[in-house]
């Protein structure tokens, strides 16, 4: 029971922190030590020194010495993220068409309706929920895990840019109505449509992320 509980709360620390350190409120070469965020968080030290092992693994912090610095995205992993995921994404959605069920087609139809509501009441924090929502349910449907695990991680990691990128009502619009037309090809069980739309959907929010982000800097 005691080690269930410490992985529990592992995962609720690292969920928390990654949250943090990938919305800004922790910014690059900030330091993070055990004591304060199990102060901060109300959590022993074991499952922070848990976490903090599983955010080195995943490049966001970095062990110097005996302190461990906050990494983040920076301006070169941004670009790697959003190439990736231009290649990734429109191959997922096509294996997504060729294998989706009525019940998830429904699932995916009442996201982009709710979408599209907020966007019409301009809830921004509400469109990047549902945003969020959209890609997962096509990444869940496509039948891979891996593919899923993989788009999922590359998709979280852009939360700080897609929030930057929805927060324009233009292409928060622009962005409801490509899912909207990604889902009639997912309808029409066209796979090649579905690809096409997905790629162009994912390149066209790559362009707004780039032009609002201002990758001059290092560290975005």
């Amino acid at each position: 029971m005691t080690v269930n509980r410490v992985t529990s709360l592992a995962d609720i620390v690292y969920e928390q922190v990654e949250r943090d350190i990938l919305s800004g409120v922790y910014q690059r070469g900030d330091s993070l030590t055990e004591l304060r965020l199990s102060e901060q968080l109300k959590v022993s030290r074991t499952p922070v020194r848990e976490a903090l092992r599983r955010l080195e693994q995943d490049d966001l912090v970095e062990s110097r010495g005996k302190s461990i610095v906050v990494v983040g995205i920076t301006a070169d992993d941004l670009m790697d993220i959003l190439e990736i995921r231009s290649r990734l994404e429109g191959v997922a959605t096509a294996k997504c068409c060729r294998r989706i069920t009525p019940e998830e087609l429904t699932d995916i139809d009442e996201i982009i309706t709710l979408q599209e509501f907020y966007v019409s009441r301009n809830m921004t924090d509400k469109v990047l929920e549902s945003d969020s929502r959209f890609h997962e349910a096509v990444y869940a449907a496509c039948g891979s895990r891996t593919f899923e695990k993989q788009l999922t991680a590359l998709h979280k990691k852009l939360q700080r840019y897609r929030k930057m990128s929805v927060a324009i009502n233009t292409r928060a619009k622009a962005s409801a109505a490509e899912h909207r037309d990604i889902f009639q090809a997912l309808t029409a069980g066209n796979a090649d449509l579905a690809e096409e739309l997905a790629f162009r959907h994912v390149e066209k929010a790559r362009e707004n992320i780039l032009k609002n982000a201002g990758t001059g800097c290092d560290y975005l």
